[in-house]
């Protein structure tokens, strides 16, 4: 995808993918200013911890709590910080790390565009709350979703994310799910102290939700089970499914909920606009969608 952009754009650039264990990543950030790279994209599970590597965050990075994109900079002649392909190799001495975060915006586009679905009072279930999750999560409060149901393995984290968005965006209704009753004490007391309207409850939600987004890692392998209970989605049949993976095409929840008659979406789309957006931001050039999207659909699914 990034290499058919950067080739339609005419640039003389390439695109490279690097395997970095989490405690190196310090190193590897390091290594690519060292070595002039222009910018760096960051996977799971980097984006959280990219946060305190950055020399500087942008807003979205500090709005929405991850880094998924970084851009070298470097100074002008006038003194100013621009990216890296403004000022020739040779006049380039110093450099900092700008972290972005274009995951956020670019799921909203996607389900908006692939699902057809206005965000804006809608209900929507959120599995997962790690750094894709937790962006998303605030994102769709951003959105101004009416009710938000958070559900995710490490309860405490969800609890985390729900303070938060109560904070931040009071308007939205959250919900925290948990698996046993004594978790529902538990968390119901420790979010007591942050004077949130927090409601806590064990199960899934009781009422037909709008949307089931999925932004945990069940359903890359082929054996997952699904990452919500079975059952609740047979009963319920939430009106939209939307799946941030994305190789599979399509995995089992998404399997299970089209044949319930569910309008579904893989994160294809996330995908494409994320990384178009990376794109534009280390170019400078608006990011030609459709080759981007010809090469990425190429790639995951063959045609």
């Amino acid at each position: 995808m990034q290499n058919a952009g950067i080739a339609a754009l005419g640039l003389n650039w390439r695109y490279l993918a690097c395997e970095v264990h989490p405690n190196d990543l310090p190193f590897a950030i390091n290594g690519a200013k060292a070595m002039k790279f222009l910018g760096l994209n960051l996977t799971v599970p980097h984006k959280l911890l990219a946060l305190q590597m950055c020399d500087v965050l942008d807003e979205s990075a500090r709005t929405w709590g991850a880094v998924n994109t970084i851009r070298f900079e470097t100074r002008n002649k006038a003194g100013a910080w621009v990216p890296l392909n403004e000022v020739p190799a040779d006049e380039i001495f110093e450099i900092r790390s700008h972290g972005f975060n274009t995951d956020a915006d670019a799921i909203v586009r996607s389900i908006n565009e692939d699902l057809g679905l206005t965000l804006r009072g809608a209900s929507v279930l959120l599995l997962g709350a790690g750094g894709a999750g937790r962006a998303a999560a605030l994102r769709l409060a951003a959105e101004g979703v009416s009710n938000l149901f958070l559900l995710n393995r490490t309860e405490e984290k969800a609890g985390q994310i729900a303070v938060e968005i109560s904070t931040r965006f009071p308007g939205v209704r959250i919900h925290v799910t948990v698996q046993n009753a004594n978790g529902v004490a538990e968390l119901a007391n420790s979010l007591k102290r942050h004077n949130a309207a927090i409601n806590v409850f064990q199960g899934y939600p009781r009422d037909r939700v709008d949307l089931v987004l999925n932004a945990t890692s069940l359903g890359l392998k082929s054996n997952d089970p699904l990452p919500l209970d079975v059952n609740w989605l047979r009963f319920n049949k939430p009106h939209f499914v939307y799946d941030m993976i994305y190789r599979p095409a399509e995995t089992n929840l998404l399997r299970e909920a089209k044949s319930l008659g569910c309008k579904t979406a893989n994160g294809i789309g996330m995908l494409l606009y994320q990384g178009a957006k990376a794109l534009e931001l280390w170019s400078g050039k608006s990011a030609p969608i459709a080759e981007m999207r010809r090469a990425l659909e190429k790639n995951v699914y063959g045609s």
